[in-house]
């Protein structure tokens, strides 16, 4: 993102685990730090990524 590698480790982003390589590549930046993965319906911030930790874990069963 901008020149910056961001990594996504699956103990905070669970979602990603048994997801197709395909499916985490294809990410679309929204907006300046706002990204989102159409193949898993998954939205996330940049500040998101870089501090889980304030941020509770949610996400929406279908």
């Amino acid at each position: 993102a901008h020149g910056k590698e961001l990594f996504i480790p699956y103990e905070d982003f669970p979602w990603f685990k048994d997801q197709p390589v395909n499916a985490i590549l294809d990410v679309e930046e929204q907006s300046p730090g706002h990204f989102y993965w159409p193949k898993m319906d998954v939205d996330l911030t940049e500040e998101i990524i870089e501090h889980p930790e304030r941020f509770p874990l949610k996400a929406k069963s279908t």
